[in-house]
């Protein structure tokens, strides 16, 4: 008698060491309809989630990511599963019928509850609420706060999202916004995701906010903040299309259609960085251009994190070196110090740190220390030195046009930097300052 065939179980983890509680195995997430009716007043959330994806291999069992709120009602494939589990973290599903290899086939859950942020090494993450509205900010495992998803940056996918909620609320989501309507009070807002996007870049953001949309630009975008604000927010934002030049320049064109600036009536701790969008505390504008340089990292991670998207979270000196080093770009561009110029004073200021820290792989409490920023800004700054201005831009170009919306590792900015120079000079440099230790010289 021959043995049954055994049940093939999906990973309920994407295997990245960082994050060994996100993300699932066994399937390709290709994308997400969400349909949210929220309740600002009372903090509750009822929705549905559309999930599309394709199965990488038999699946008898699968998971997604979803955590502090109560599922209704799931189906798969059109069917409702022969079992459902829900834990903590993880909707573990059970299809009516295996899923076959190739198949393409939706997920769909019904849910709802009050919606928190999850907590984490870094702090609470996800969806929070604010004294009058809602910021979500996801990086690097609060999606699953909001929607039920796979909750790993190499797995993009693109986005459709509708928000309800009380009419006297703005709603900025990522994409453009496709429609609009009013009823009974209350508005559904719709954002059309066309880019493959991670699930941690998927943010809405709600609050009393006004409108303001800039077009004279080679990026149209808009700045969302609440009236009392107006006018620091119109002197702090006035450079943000030189910034968008001065980066197409450098790092070739913005990837997205569009960019939002959101500026909160709360203060925040830092800005924080979205698919086509940014956000800001109300601490972060004084109508003196005091937050240029944090304006500049956070609009570069458009370019990268947001459009190049790490493969794992080990290289996250791919998303935070770049977006430290735009900043000394755009400190030149405006008159400022010169980027050799602020190289020399941050490998000064890191030279009086512990030099215990590994950047191309610092480990997950690690992953935002301030050492990863600047040796990761720095050690583009010595391969920048060592191959000079027009092989290093171009490499920087051909890099995010070669993998535009897609996933990234440092091998493939490697492979950018061999090419435009003709060299390995590259490799050797990344490797002592992204791979090592100790502290290599600059150049003169």
């Amino acid at each position: 008698m021959l043995s049954p065939t055994p049940p093939i179980i999906g990973s309920t983890s994407a295997g990245d060491p960082y994050l060994p509680a996100s993300g699932n195995g066994g399937y390709q997430v290709e994308h997400y309809d969400l349909v949210l009716d929220y309740r600002v007043s009372s903090n509750r959330l009822t929705a549905t989630a559309t999930i599309t994806a394709r199965a990488l291999t038999r699946l008898d069992r699968f998971s997604l990511d979803l955590a502090g709120l109560s599922v209704d009602k799931v189906t798969v494939a059109g069917r409702m599963p022969t079992k459902t589990t829900h834990t903590a973290r993880k909707l573990v599903l059970t299809p009516a019928v295996p899923l076959q290899p190739g198949e393409r086939f939706d997920v769909v859950v019904a849910y709802r509850g009050a919606p928190h942020p999850v907590r984490s090494h870094w702090g609470e993450l996800g969806w929070e609420e604010l004294t009058d509205g809602v910021l979500v900010a996801g990086q690097p495992s609060g999606a699953p706060s909001w929607f039920p998803c796979n909750d790993h940056p190499s797995d993009k996918a693109t986005f459709r999202i509708q928000l309800s909620c009380e009419a006297p609320y703005t709603v900025v989501s990522n994409g453009p916004l496709v429609a609009k309507s009013s009823r009974s009070g209350r508005t559904t807002w719709t954002f059309d995701v066309r880019e493959p996007m991670a699930a941690y870049l998927a943010s809405v953001q709600i609050g009393r906010y006004r409108r303001q949309d800039v077009t004279a630009t080679p990026v149209a975008y808009s700045l969302f903040y609440p009236p009392a604000l107006a006018r620091p927010v119109s002197v702090d934002f006035a450079r943000l299309g030189d910034m968008i030049s001065v980066f197409g320049e450098a790092f070739g064109p913005y990837p997205f259609p569009a960019f939002s600036v959101i500026v909160t009536a709360d203060e925040l701790e830092i800005p924080l960085e979205a698919h086509g969008l940014a956000v800001f505390g109300r601490n972060h504008v004084d109508g003196l251009h005091g937050s240029d340089r944090l304006i500049a990292h956070e609009l570069a991670h458009q370019w990268f994190g947001n459009s190049l998207t790490l493969t794992r979270w080990a290289d996250i000196w791919l998303h935070e070196g770049f977006a430290c080093y735009a900043e000394w770009i755009w400190a030149e561009a405006s008159g400022g110090p010169t980027a050799h110029e602020s190289a020399v004073l941050h490998r000064a200021e890191l030279d009086l740190l512990p030099k215990n820290i590994v950047i191309g792989d610092p480990g997950p409490q690690d992953m935002f220390d301030d050492r990863v920023y600047k040796r990761g800004a720095l050690a583009l700054h010595a391969v920048r030195q060592a191959i000079g201005d027009e092989a290093f831009f171009t490499a920087l170009r051909a890099y995010t046009r070669s993998h535009r919306h897609g996933s990234v590792t440092t091998d493939d900015l490697l492979g950018c930097f061999d090419v435009a120079s003709g060299t390995r000079v590259a490799d050797k440099i990344i490797a002592r300052w992204v791979s090592g230790k100790s502290l290599p010289p600059l150049a003169a």
